[in-house]
């Protein structure tokens, strides 16, 4: 599924993600909840792109590619978490009527459980990312993340896969972000199946535990 228009994704994706049993991890000694934003906005030709960041070349994760979120306050809720940070990091505005549903949650090797919540803000925005947090913002068109050649399994002698997503020839993105990209491609994009998109289990290189 890659409409042309984000008014079409936004009822399509709500359809699809209504009938999706996502899995939530219970919370454990050391684990921290954080969220982010699949976030799908207008690109400059109207069709529907999902916005991937670079954070800062400080603090946490720094220069890695990421989705906007973050760490979430006590008992604060995963969606209320996932669209305060992406006010905070890029100056989008989504309300809880925006949020058109959620994927599994991950669990990082970093020690947080990732909730991602997949949003349409209804009015159009420009993207105002924050310097101290992100380093620059890039809005991918759903049909590119939908190509057959944007997953990449690369063999290892010491275990299972590694998946990298090819988004572009200087964006390649492993797990976690990589993960839930996966999945959000599966099962909105593509409409698979969810015992066929499961991605808790997948390989983090080892640089992503910081």
């Amino acid at each position: 599924m890659t409409p042309s228009r984000v008014t079409e994704f936004r009822r399509a994706a709500r359809e699809r993600l209504a009938g999706y049993e996502h899995t939530t991890l219970e919370s454990a000694p050391g684990m921290r909840a954080a969220a982010v934003v699949l976030c799908v906005v207008p690109g400059d030709d109207g069709s529907p792109c999902v916005v991937v960041i670079k954070r800062a070349y400080r603090g946490r994760n720094a220069g890695q590619w990421g989705l906007p979120g973050g760490r979430a306050e006590p008992g604060e809720p995963p969606e209320r978490a996932a669209l305060r940070e992406l006010e905070e990091e890029l100056g989008l505005v989504a309300g809880p009527a925006d949020v058109v549903g959620r994927l599994d949650d991950f669990p990082a090797a970093s020690g947080f459980a990732i909730t991602p919540i997949v949003a349409v803000p209804a009015v159009a925005q420009p993207l105002r990312p924050d310097p101290q947090e992100v380093h620059s913002a890039h809005r991918v068109p759903l049909e590119r993340l939908a190509a057959d050649d944007v997953p990449k399994w690369v063999d290892l002698p010491d275990g299972p896969p590694l998946l990298q997503m090819w988004l572009a020839p200087d964006m390649r993105i492993h797990a976690p972000t990589g993960a839930i990209l996966w999945q959000f491609r599966e099962v909105v994009l593509l409409g698979r199946a969810a015992d066929e998109s499961r991605v808790a289990h997948f390989r983090q290189p080892v640089w992503t535990r910081r």
